[in-house]
């Protein structure tokens, strides 16, 4: 019998938000229910992807071939990873994906929606994550965080008015795909998060499993 198609999970959020703080508890909870699960990220996941996402941190480019670097990784990573696990009904938890180039490249660089919409339409037609959750934060909290933390890179070293544009292009998203996107009140207490992320994963879990 063929294997049910796994489930395909993204976290999105500013650097500092706490998106990767909950990455692997989530893994180890879908673990806990016996389900296997690959963990990757993006830019990345891939050997092309790794080497893209050093050069894309630290290399100054122009937008459209930042962009189009990023759908490049993407679209590697899609075709080597994601659709191989969710084909073998492994879930797949990924630390950014499609919705994160709306809210940096669109948003943040002011490219706008609608080249994201293109390429996201040529590489990635139909598949989108089954869940985003969206970490938020105000700016200064995000800041807050990841103060001291390591060098940052290319894109940490952005001014306010940059991580604002971008924060507003994520809930931009929010509102356009709302059963999709779960935005998570990331100031409160990691508790307090993951009680919230616990019972979505439950829910989420349910359907799947319901799925015939």
């Amino acid at each position: 019998m063929q294997n049910r198609r796994g489930c395909f999970i993204t976290l999105e959020g500013l650097d500092g938000a706490g998106k990767s703080t909950h990455v692997q508890w989530l893994v180890d909870a879908i673990r806990g229910q016996g389900l296997p699960v690959v963990a990757t990220r993006e830019p990345g996941g891939t050997a092309l992807g790794e080497a893209l996402r050093a050069m894309m941190l630290e290399q100054p480019m122009h937008l459209k071939t930042e962009t189009l670097l990023m759908f490049a990784a993407r679209c590697e990573h899609i075709e080597q990873v994601i659709e191989p696990a969710l084909a073998r009904g492994d879930w797949v938890v990924c630390d950014r994906y499609t919705d994160a180039s709306y809210a940096y490249q669109g948003g943040g660089r002011g490219l706008g929606a609608e080249p994201i919409r293109v390429l996201e339409q040529w590489v990635h037609p139909h598949l989108q994550p089954d869940r985003t959750w969206l970490f938020d934060v105000p700016l200064e909290v995000a800041r807050g965080r990841r103060a001291g933390a390591r060098e940052p890179d290319r894109f940490e070293r952005e001014n306010g008015a940059f991580f604002e544009r971008t924060r507003q292009a994520y809930h931009e998203r929010g509102r356009e795909c709302p059963q999709r996107i779960h935005i998570i009140d990331s100031t409160r207490s990691i508790e307090m998060v993951r009680r919230e992320l616990a019972e979505d994963l439950q829910a989420l879990l349910r359907d799947w499993r319901e799925r015939t």
